[in-house]
């Protein structure tokens, strides 16, 4: 049996043209997984063959004028999980966001869009959101995270689904799937929405989208730190119209213990960057003195962290150096940028991460790159980023979640047949 699957997946990809190596990232899986295919060690992914038989057959790159597959973006911030699958050849035909400033961020990134931004979606009639094959959402996290659950227990607010200006907006991507039956979604979230209410608000979530009709394999947390310099947690919530053996398990995760350190992400104030980057930095590339903390707020945090150190709490800033790996950037980065302050050595006031800095941390500028457009006040972009996906995870989800997509494409006439572009 497995000798059979070997020579299928051998003979596919000689006559695709391509190599082990070449494969990986079209395919979605590492390289060690393929080998064991190619040696007939494990079975191929069915979803992963019907893909490889497209790029045999000569079809790997989507027909003249059409996607491999169409999706829409809700909860969509400013973009972050569009831009792991749009590269793979994906259309975005619907984009739903409420904040007035992460719309104008998202518009100056995706200029080229065919539709305008919706606004609060649980204002738009399902019926109106055009047909898609994915459907991708990154549902508002305060409600359920450990901070956000923290302040509103404190507030005396409710929480979770309890709370009916966010907790509740799963139930409208719910309704929309209902609606649309795309051929699968990808939803995320904080880690601790597992936890959350003692995992009630889990299941009734993993529930509802199974009572659906939809295969959704075991959800899994990832953290960042392989990808970025930066210790990020969040949850990943796949789900398939059709049953099919996608799992998380064998996605190719780096190791946090070898990702890289903030001094990829850094500017690094020797002059070696390309130009000055707005009010980032200066000509000679050194960042603007702005960013540094004042005597009052550093003396401040200071003190603050002494006071719960001597409580025994772990309450603190966060001091770190080029050659370290940051806490997790929040949307309250804004305030005093306590989770991540950059240690200027010398006895000197420490600094904040400039914005373009958290472009990179996140991910969407590559290290030393500055294409990715930040329109809006340094506070705004602070907000933005911390509420956003670390890029590089959904870009490889994205490429994992892709001949599952994908094959199921193949055998959908309604769609014109379209098939997976090739990418690598």
């Amino acid at each position: 049996m497995l000798d059979e699957s070997r020579s299928d997946f051998s003979r596919l990809r000689e006559r695709a043209g391509l190599s082990v190596e070449a494969l990986g990232p079209i395919l979605g899986y590492s390289s060690a997984t393929l080998y064991r295919w190619e040696r007939g060690e494990a079975p191929p992914r069915q979803a992963a063959l019907a893909v490889l038989e497209d790029l045999a057959r000569g079809q790997g790159v989507a027909e003249a004028g059409q996607p491999a597959f169409r999706f829409i973006d809700l909860f969509a911030g400013i973009g972050g999980i569009r831009r792991g699958f749009e590269p793979l050849g994906g259309k975005c035909v619907f984009t739903s966001e409420w904040d007035r400033w992460a719309k104008l961020t998202y518009s100056a990134n995706f200029p080229h869009d065919d539709h305008e931004i919706a606004g609060d979606i649980t204002k738009i009639d399902a019926k109106d959101i055009p047909a898609h094959d994915l459907l991708l959402a990154g549902f508002p996290c305060q409600p359920f995270s450990i901070a956000g659950v923290s302040k509103k227990n404190a507030l005396g607010r409710a929480h979770g689904f309890a709370d009916e200006t966010q907790g509740t907006l799963f139930f409208d991507v719910a309704r929309i799937i209902a609606e649309h039956r795309p051929k699968a979604f990808l939803l995320e979230n904080v880690k601790n929405l597992v936890n959350h209410d003692k995992g009630r608000t889990f299941a009734v979530i993993l529930g509802r989208l199974r009572e659906l009709g939809y295969h959704v394999p075991t959800p899994r947390v990832i953290n960042a730190k392989g990808y970025v310099p930066q210790h990020r947690e969040r949850i990943l919530i796949a789900g398939f119209r059709e049953e099919c053996d996608f799992t998380f398990d064998d996605l190719d995760v780096p190791s946090p213990l070898n990702g890289p350190k903030l001094k990829a992400i850094l500017h690094p104030e020797d002059g070696s960057e390309k130009g000055p980057d707005k009010h980032y930095t200066d000509a000679t590339g050194r960042v603007n003195p702005k960013f540094i903390l004042t005597d009052h707020l550093w003396r401040y945090l200071q003190d603050y962290a002494a006071k719960h150190r001597a409580a025994g709490n772990g309450f603190g800033f966060g001091l770190v150096g080029p050659g370290d790996v940051a806490r997790t950037l929040s949307a309250r980065y804004y305030k005093d940028g306590s989770e991540i302050l950059i240690d200027r050595g010398d006895g000197q006031n420490p600094r904040r991460l400039t914005p373009r800095e958290c472009a990179r941390l996140m991910g969407f500028d590559k290290p030393g790159e500055s294409a990715f457009k930040i329109p809006v006040s340094d506070t705004q972009a602070y907000k933005q980023f911390g509420n956003s996906v670390a890029v590089p995870v959904i870009e490889a989800v994205a490429r994992h979640m892709l001949p599952f997509i994908a094959a199921e494409a193949t055998q959908d006439p309604a769609h014109l047949q379209r098939r997976l572009p090739l990418v690598g």
